[in-house]
């Protein structure tokens, strides 16, 4: 007798990383479609973690994180946007961003609540949204400038709607939000019981002078909101799966709740070499230009190409507007590009439930200039 399965994701396949750096490995192609740098972490990020696990620090972490890096978390935030957490109750560190998403949607999201998503949405929102029997709502940002149309949300929302998910630096769209945006977003959720997910994970890659808008900067919208960050994306260590989330305590204390018994704690001696690394702010306010750098040497190669390369405000993303190239489907082509010219890149309607398409690939330019170069040979000849 078979096994029936209920599937409670019946419309869920593998991601689109999965399945483009999969491809990318079967055809040996230069892999610009998964977020992850191709170069190794600071020497002393290695040193740090390595006298972690020499001093002991190997077996489980408090669950919330160690209280030194609680401490430092709090004290880097109140330097960056001047808002006080309580590294006691009102900071969590996390394996991962997604599973911080994931149980922040979970701790808030029940059977029947409506939760808005902005499109192009980062894959991991719709899915932990729906295990939870919510219904997503989508809005789409402004292209293509992917603006953030809050009219529309504003539009939107009704006496189901229990939390917006927000992101910036945008992942895919690579846009930032403005001092306005917080003000809109804290006019129209103002006197309701709206809770906010603001992912941050890029706070740390944003280009051109521009300031990061941190909900953590309106004390209002402060109150009501989950603000995920990632260790791994500032200091090029994704595979370490370690960020945290600050809330307000009512909050925080639903999150650990669920947290406590999804993972429990994260892994503890990265969270004493990350403490090591917080001492020097260096370490994480040279990153931007780091990375702007690598944007900026990104566009000048691909300048002889017919691809024309969108506006990247933040993250270590790019966008390429193909249409002068083909009539493909984004993802055909993307799959024709990976297998026939061996370069591998996201295409953009995957971020969008209903399949839009713009014409767009995404490429990371977390690479080492060897990589760029050679990606960049590639696309200048199709």
């Amino acid at each position: 007798m078979s096994l029936t399965i209920n599937s409670k994701l019946p419309n869920t396949g593998v991601t689109i990383f999965t399945e483009m750096s999969g491809l990318a490995r079967q055809h040996n192609a230069v892999n610009l479609s998964q977020g992850f740098p191709d170069f190794e972490c600071s020497p002393h990020l290695r040193e740090a973690l390595t006298k972690a696990m020499n001093d002991g620090h190997n077996q489980y972490a408090p669950m919330p994180g160690i209280i030194e890096l609680r401490t430092s978390i709090a004290a880097k935030t109140e330097k960056l946007y001047g808002k006080k957490y309580n590294p006691e109750t009102e900071i969590t560190v996390i394996p991962g961003a997604t599973l911080a998403l994931f149980t922040a949607i979970t701790a808030i999201v029940n059977y029947g609540d409506e939760v808005i998503v902005i499109e192009p949405a980062y894959d991991c929102y719709v899915p932990a949204i729906e295990l939870c029997g919510g219904k997503p709502v989508y809005s789409s940002l402004q292209y293509p400038d992917f603006s953030i149309n809050w009219d529309e949300i504003e539009s939107l929302i009704n006496v189901k709607t229990k939390m917006i998910i927000i992101n910036s630096p945008q992942n895919p769209g690579t846009s930032v939000i403005d001092s306005h945006d917080l003000e809109r977003l804290a006019a129209i959720t103002r006197d309701t019981n709206i809770v906010v997910i603001s992912d941050e994970v890029y706070e740390h890659i944003i280009f051109d002078g521009l300031k990061h808008q941190s909900v953590a900067l309106h004390e209002e919208l402060a109150e009501r909101s989950f603000i995920i960050s990632s260790f791994g994306k500032t200091y090029h260590v994704t595979g370490w799966k370690t960020g945290y989330v600050l809330a307000p305590e009512p909050l925080m204390k639903e999150f650990r709740k669920v947290y406590q018994y999804n993972a429990f704690c994260s892994f503890a001696p990265a969270q004493w070499a990350f403490n090591t690394m917080l001492q020097n702010p260096e370490t994480y306010l040279s990153v931007s230009p780091f990375y702007q750098a690598k944007r900026d040497r990104m566009e000048q190669l691909l300048a002889p190409s017919k691809f024309k390369v969108l506006p990247s405000r933040g993250s270590y993303f790019q966008l390429l507007d193909y249409s002068a190239i083909s009539n493909e489907s984004d993802y055909e082509l993307a799959k024709r590009l990976t297998i026939e010219h061996k370069i591998a890149m996201i295409p953009l309607s995957s971020f969008y439930h209903n399949k839009k398409d713009n014409k767009l690939l995404r490429i990371c330019f977390a690479k080492q200039d060897e990589t760029l170069i050679k990606a960049a040979e590639i696309l200048n000849r199709i």
